[in-house]
């Protein structure tokens, strides 16, 4: 009997399904206690290309080296780039947090974000976005994490697993993704999809090499067959 199969064969899975699974594999993700969302804006955009023991070194040093979010505004980007610098890209970063600092104090006179709790995600993503150096991703970040919003911020890791799973059509941009997936995770699990889609992403589903032949979304992945056919021809070749 031939155990071969082709991609045709598996349908997108729901994705009560996947994180039911995912949940299985994983147990229910912990949630920590929240950031005032300023300071999830600005660790987020700290969090870009590093750790997050980095992350969280680079915003230490930067609440240490400014009393408060006024006077780093008031600092050069050259400052803020020295008190940032544990977390990598620190020329990069730091006057895209400046600018975004500013952004705030100018629209909304203060820097209490906690007005965005109350308007409705797409716009308040919108008004995050409107901010230099604030991407979907940053932005729901702090709707989720700070605020309790239902805002899917999505990474690579969470962008790979959902195409891979047929949760988005293919082709579908990471900035696209982030209104497909709301649309289709219940409000009340978006914190744990999030959470769970990453750590998949991380320990199973990674980029070259996806672990398939132990992953526990195999029988429903639409892409699982086409990585587990491409490594039974390496199998094969070496074989001969």
């Amino acid at each position: 009997m031939n155990e071969h199969h082709s991609p045709e064969q598996h349908v997108a899975p729901s994705v009560a399904w996947v994180l039911e699974r995912l949940r299985q594999r994983y147990g229910e993700p912990t949630r920590s206690t929240p950031l005032p969302p300023i300071d999830e804006l600005v660790m987020t955009i700290l969090s870009q290309h590093t750790s997050d023991v980095n992350t969280a070194r680079a915003f230490a040093s930067l609440c240490a080296s400014f009393p408060d979010w006024d006077a780093a505004i008031n600092a050069s980007d050259t400052e803020i780039a020295d008190a940032i610098r544990s977390g990598g890209l620190a020329a990069l970063k730091a006057p895209r947090i400046r600018q975004a600092l500013i952004d705030i104090r100018e629209q909304s006179e203060s820097f209490d974000l906690s007005f965005l709790a109350d308007l409705p995600v797409v716009d308040a993503r919108a008004w995050l976005t409107s901010l230099h150096g604030v991407g979907p991703k940053t932005a729901s970040c702090v709707l989720l994490f700070s605020l309790d919003r239902p805002a899917m911020p999505v990474d690579t890791h969470v962008h790979r697993v959902s195409l891979r799973l047929g949760l988005i059509p293919a082709l579908t941009s990471a900035e696209r993704a982030h209104e497909l997936l709301e649309a289709i995770v219940p409000d009340d699990d978006t914190y744990a999809a999030h959470l769970l889609l990453i750590q998949h992403g991380r320990k199973t589903c990674v980029a070259r090499r996806p672990r398939c032949s132990a992953c526990v979304l195999v029988q429903c992945c639409p892409a699982a067959s086409t990585y587990l056919d491409d490594r039974r021809e390496q199998h094969d070749g070496q074989a001969h």
